[in-house]
């Protein structure tokens, strides 16, 4: 039996990028045989164990032979006979298809720490490392159609390795893929999975292109596709296509190294955008309550976490107020942190203004801009929070009022509160 390192952790050590997870690959064994030896089995449908002292995922060496629609429909071979060639062959990309011997006398031996091998120790029968060279994503062979998640994954990997390119050949076939109804076929779990992972990379933006590039946009995120070739004021948007802006704002994201639920709530919170009337454009009256409407129909679709859609919802509505703050009083900026929930969610708020942030600057040539309303209604909270709720509840009780009086005294206090700091900054 014969172990190898494969995949993404050759990839990675060979860029000379960190190497966090490494996955594994046994040939020459039988599934009894690492039973035999400790190791746990994952599942029923496919031959992956947990290694007995450092959990790390073992796969035994396998073929794949597609039965049905989908990314379900295989029919998995392991057995001894299968090689490494083999195994490899039905991955994805020649870059995710390189493996490295690892010298231990049985695989539930505790491999060695990081990743380290000269170089005629790397087999490589796909041509990924000249791949590596030429910074391209190529896929492996033709039996990459048969699993529509590789082409969230080669998005994904887009994002990360932002300045690959995708072969011509490879874009091609994904979008065969796409006229042949496979992205139909993808379900919601896996779908989000692949997108909330492409958010978090460096570039964000190269995820959403390629997969427009090759159709599948329209069939994972069509309220998000719909937003290319719509147009917006140039003097607010110099880019001018809202598809256009909401890649920058995806890098801005990036850029601020915002969390998933800022990235998600920047991506969807122009989606109102792509159902504007014609008549009315490039003006978007009335695009927030769209927006809402139909980032609440993606977050029921891909199951997005709650976190994220919550703080989705909150930048929809409030996203243009909050960019026009910067001349409200207090009452208006009281009733814009009570609209946001801000007093009771505070750590809420103060992602919806880096979202907002984001999406100021996510505009042709104005990323180095600064967003003073950020840190003006972050003050403001401040100034709201400092006052002592529960002795203005009190003195309001003690004074005969009730249910609504109560409230409405509390209300005033805020406001004088904040009337009182708006006169000291002025």
């Amino acid at each position: 039996m014969d172990i190898y390192c494969v995949g993404g952790a050759v990839r990675d050590h060979l860029l000379g990028r960190p190497v966090h997870d490494r996955d594994w690959v046994v040939v020459g064994a039988r599934a009894q045989d690492l039973l035999n030896l400790g190791f746990t089995p994952v599942g029923r449908d496919f031959p992956v164990f947990l290694h007995p002292v450092t959990k790390d995922e073992v796969a035994l060496a396998r073929t794949e032979r597609k039965s049905g629609a989908g990314y379900r429909g295989f029919e998995v071979h392991a057995s001894p006979d299968v090689t490494l060639e083999e195994d490899l062959s039905r991955r994805d990309l020649t870059i995710n298809a390189m493996a490295v011997r690892v010298p231990l006398s049985s695989p539930a031996d505790v491999p060695p720490p990081g990743l380290q091998f000269s170089p005629g120790d790397l087999y490589d029968p796909f041509n990924g490392q000249r791949d590596l060279q030429k910074s391209l994503l190529r896929h492996v062979t033709p039996a990459f159609r048969e699993d529509p998640v590789r082409i969230l994954r080669v998005a994904r990997l887009a994002a990360r390795l932002a300045d690959f390119s995708v072969h011509p050949d490879t874009l091609a076939l994904a979008r065969d893929m796409v006229a042949a109804g496979e992205a139909d076929a993808l379900v919601p779990e896996r779908t989000w999975q692949e997108l909330s992972r492409g958010l978090m990379e460096a570039r964000p933006s190269r995820m959403l292109q390629v997969l427009r590039e090759c159709g599948a946009l329209a069939r994972v995120l069509p309220e998000l596709d719909a937003l290319w070739g719509v147009p917006q004021r140039a003097e607010h948007h110099p880019e001018v296509d809202t598809g256009a802006h909401m890649l920058l704002v995806m890098d801005e994201c990036a850029r601020a190294q915002a969390p998933l639920e800022v990235r998600f709530a920047a991506l969807v919170h122009d989606l109102g955008k792509g159902t504007t009337p014609t008549d009315l454009l490039p003006r978007h009256h009335g695009h927030e309550q769209r927006s809402l409407r139909l980032l609440r129909q993606v977050a029921e679709r891909l199951r997005v976490p709650q976190a994220c859609r919550e703080l989705a919802e909150v930048v929809a509505l409030e996203h243009g107020h909050i960019h026009a703050s910067a001349n409200l009083g207090a009452a208006a900026l009281l009733r814009l942190l009570q609209r946001c929930d801000a007093l009771r969610r505070p750590e809420r708020f103060h992602l919806a203004l880096q979202a907002c942030a984001c999406d100021a600057r996510g505009r042709l040539g104005l990323q180095e801009r600064p967003y003073p309303q950020a840190e003006r209604l972050a003050q403001a909270l401040a100034v709201v929070q400092a006052v002592d709720a529960q002795a203005v509840v009190q003195a309001a009780q003690a004074s005969g009022l009730q249910g609504p009086g109560v409230g409405a005294a509390l209300t005033s206090a805020q406001e004088q509160a904040l009337a009182q700091w708006l006169g000291e900054a002025q």
